[in-house]
């Protein structure tokens, strides 16, 4: 591996799922990502429907992608103009090793 990359992980609702993808597909430096369905868990209720509330969760949609240093900056500010409020979590970690088998 060359450069520190950073694995960034962004949760969003169901509904803003196309809309993240093609925002995500227009970043040259996310050169591929990841997304599957998770069940997010918190004591904070704001923003949770009803039905969520009794379930103790909400449905989500994950993607994970990696990235070099010098993009991370420019993914969470185009996720920032684009989806300004909408409640979408992010956080980046650095990545120690990565590679196939």
């Amino acid at each position: 591996m060359s450069g520190q990359e950073f694995l960034v992980t962004i949760n969003v609702p169901p509904l803003l799922e196309e809309a993240v993808v093609d925002c995500l597909l227009s970043i040259e430096a996310a050169d591929g990502f990841s997304s599957l369905m998770v069940n997010a868990h918190s004591s904070d209720h704001t923003g949770l429907s009803l039905a969520e509330q009794v379930a103790g969760r909400q449905k989500q949609v994950r993607f994970q992608m990696y990235l070099p240093e010098q993009q991370v900056n420019v993914l969470v500010g185009q996720l920032k103009q684009c989806f300004s409020g909408s409640g979408i979590h992010y956080w980046v970690l650095p990545v120690l090793e990565s590679g196939y088998i």
